[in-house]
């Protein structure tokens, strides 16, 4: 089902070009993060999976124990165990949950995300991913659609067994070029036409491919709104809350290279530069003595483990800075106008997709299998349209 699954969609794809359904000129890139047939019970590192391992072993151990004093005060008392069938249930079933993570533990390592740190595993499904939602955390994966705004036809799906959203643009867009090529589109389709998508697709991974597929994007970051000058009242809904200190707070002593805290404490150089989002930043540490004794503790730091406060101070930028380049397009009043189409392009069609089409979980395993249910899902869309 593999093989078959992009021609048929792409078949589809090629009835809704010669409708005349697709425009090809302007995009919308969303997802839905889906829970699917993995639990996330069996889920965690892998020096969590072995924890989970040892602490089941000990409970068989104990009940091992449990087993043969019972068993002693039943010979010594002439009489029928009353719970030992039930005991004995338990360990086989504790015994087969532990054999299950050693034999995971022995087929895998350690699962290492897109940054090179090492990122839960799951025994049931290990190419899907735990993922926060509004609804809380699940264990499933996260579908993708490029949408095309004409007629809200999907031109390209994918589901990924990732959460973040931070470098999924690229085999998105070759993906969408792939299916355009294949029911007669030029091999440059995307230059130049238009693609809105969410902050959550705010990253250098994402601009760089945009920039390298010339095309017309419009992915704001995470601030744009506190930019917005119509969103400037926004603050006073919400509760009040402490005022915490801001880098405003904090004086730069330009003669020794130090920062200067609210309470008169100085914060020395940690780091000389470094770049974040096209933005080069030098960092500055607390003494953590000064810090635990401060009065003013909880106007700076966040939670109770913190131990001292670190300050990122920008102090230039990267030529050829795209995050730059992209805050000073959305900020544009036709900028904010095309990405506010976003919402009545993409939106409507998970909506469809979800609770019309009733996708509320993917009930498969694996990323290949999760993938064709995802497809066919969004084939339906567009047989719809």
């Amino acid at each position: 089902m593999k093989d078959e699954i992009l021609p048929l969609f792409r078949d589809v794809l090629l009835v809704c070009e010669q409708e005349n359904l697709l425009g090809g000129t302007f995009f919308a890139l969303d997802g839905c993060k889906l829970p699917s047939n993995a639990s996330k019970e069996w889920s965690g590192r892998i020096s969590d999976l072995r924890r989970k391992k040892d602490k089941i072993e000990k409970k068989v151990a104990q009940l091992l124990e449990e087993q043969v004093e019972a068993d002693k005060r039943d010979d010594e008392n002439n009489e029928r165990p009353l719970d030992g069938s039930n005991r004995g249930k338990q360990i086989e079933r504790l015994k087969k949950k532990a054999e299950r993570i050693e034999g995971f533990l022995k087929e895998h390592g350690a699962k290492i995300g897109k940054q090179g740190r090492e990122i839960t595993s799951n025994i049931t499904d290990n190419e899907s991913a735990k993922m926060m939602t509004s609804h809380g955390t699940i264990q499933g994966y996260n579908g993708q659609a490029l949408v095309d705004n004409k007629h809200q036809v999907i031109v390209y799906g994918e589901a990924f067994g990732d959460g973040q959203d931070h470098y999924h643009v690229p085999p998105l867009l070759d993906g969408a070029k792939g299916n355009m090529e294949a029911i007669g589109h030029s091999e440059d389709c995307l230059k130049e036409k238009i693609l809105v998508a969410d902050s959550n697709y705010h990253s250098p991974t994402n601009l760089n491919k945009c920039e390298d597929e010339r095309l017309d994007a419009y992915i704001p970051d995470k601030n744009f709104r506190r930019r917005d000058p119509r969103f400037a009242t926004q603050q006073r809904w919400r509760p009040h809350r402490g005022k915490r200190f801001s880098l405003e707070d904090f004086h730069r002593d330009e003669s020794t290279d130090e920062c200067v805290c609210p309470q008169g404490k100085r914060l020395k150089r940690e780091v000389k530069q470094f770049i974040k989002d096209g933005i080069v930043y030098r960092r500055y540490v607390a003494d953590a003595q000064d810090c635990k004794s401060c009065q003013l503790r909880g106007r700076c730091l966040r939670g109770t483990q913190v131990k001292r406060r670190h300050l990122n101070i920008p102090i230039g930028h990267v030529s050829g800075n795209l995050t730059k380049e992209m805050a000073e397009k959305i900020d544009t009043h036709q900028g904010r106008a095309i990405y506010h189409q976003r919402l009545a392009i993409a939106e409507p069609v998970f909506a469809n997709i979800r609770y019309l089409k009733r996708l509320d979980r993917f009930t498969l395993r694996s990323k290949v299998k999760v993938n064709i249910q995802w497809l066919l899902y969004c084939m339906v869309q567009n047989i719809g349209k």
